[in-house]
């Protein structure tokens, strides 16, 4: 087993990755995956409605992969069928508070794409900063505010085709998978602010976080989008509202329910997840037009197809 992890000094994060995906084609049998779904807090018994059945591949037998630490979180997956659409499922993530970097949090949805995934579902629990919505909520991403100061893009100089670091974030959030999962069942959007954790935000940070636009908080889900983006894959983001935001409404956040929150709406997400990813699949909906930003799925490689770089460079409460 590699003993370097991703983001280390001389190594190449994207040579990992194909390495890994190599090894897991070999421990789940199946030659490539079309999607990957990440499960958040309080989300793991998802996979089960997701397909998952007999026992999960341990992600840490592959190459470079850590052990998860975060609440609820497992370095698990499944290799299921949702559909026609081959679909890795992962029960957990990493997260900074975890003390891993940016390129070892990503490493999971780098794997994945190496393996084939062109739809990345990215699922979390959140505060809620706005308001509009209520605990057991399920939001779709719309869009992000990245306040943790890192980017897992920082250092990484990729080869031809991939080319440049400068990816285009205006459609980061796929228009065409929130439209997808709108026909699945009504589900609002909002504005995801990530933090660094562990602790959660005060009161004063929160209203910031509103004054800059976010409707929701968290620590996780915002590095895996753009290292999804930087590799040309579309990105769906589903987040379960926990609890209300510090400040925003009187007394203190109640972090032993957060977990059991989050999986109140498993039902749900699972739902959004299972209806979505079988309309990507040639023989569902949604392969014949195209709702939102135009990206479609194709089979070829993952680096066949990379986000174009632009022309010009511009400048929770809870664990999720």
């Amino acid at each position: 087993m590699p003993t370097t992890s991703p983001g280390a000094a001389g190594a190449n994060p994207f040579d990992q990755a194909r390495i890994a995906a190599r090894e897991l084609v070999r421990l789940t049998g199946a030659e490539h995956h079309d999607a990957l779904v990440v499960l958040g807090t309080g989300l793991t018994p998802a996979a089960e409605l997701l397909g998952a059945d007999g026992p999960p591949v341990d992600l840490t037998a592959l190459p470079w992969f850590a052990r998860f630490t975060g609440p609820g979180h497992r370095p698990e997956a499944w290799s299921v069928d949702l559909g026609g659409t081959r679909t890795l499922v992962v029960a957990g993530r990493l997260h900074y508070y975890e003390g891993r970097s940016p390129a070892e949090v990503v490493h999971t949805v780098r794997t994945a794409i190496a393996a084939g995934a062109r739809t990345v579902v990215l699922t979390c629990s959140a505060g809620a900063v706005s308001g509009r919505f209520a605990v057991g909520d399920v939001v779709a991403v719309a869009d992000h505010l990245n306040m943790t100061g890192q980017s897992p893009l920082v250092g990484v100089r990729p080869e031809p085709p991939l080319g440049s670091c400068h990816v285009d974030m205006t459609d980061a959030w796929s228009p065409r998978l929130r439209a997808a999962a709108r026909a699945v069942r009504p589900v609002d959007e909002g504005v995801y602010a990530q933090v660094t954790g562990p602790q959660l935000e005060t009161p004063a940070e929160v209203r910031m976080l509103a004054a800059l636009g976010a409707d929701l908080v968290g620590m996780s889900t915002v590095p895996e989008a753009i290292a999804a983006r930087h590799l040309g894959a579309e990105v769906l983001g589903l987040a379960v509202v926990t609890n209300a935001a510090a400040g925003t409404v009187a007394g203190p956040v109640a972090l032993d329910t957060i977990v059991e929150t989050a999986a109140a709406s498993v039902d749900a997400v699972a739902e959004l997840v299972r209806g979505v990813l079988r309309s990507l699949s040639p023989a569902g909906p949604g392969t014949d037009e195209d709702p939102g930003n135009g990206a479609e799925r194709g089979g070829e490689p993952p680096t066949a197809r990379p986000t174009p770089a632009p022309t010009a460079t511009r400048g929770v409460a809870g664990t999720e």
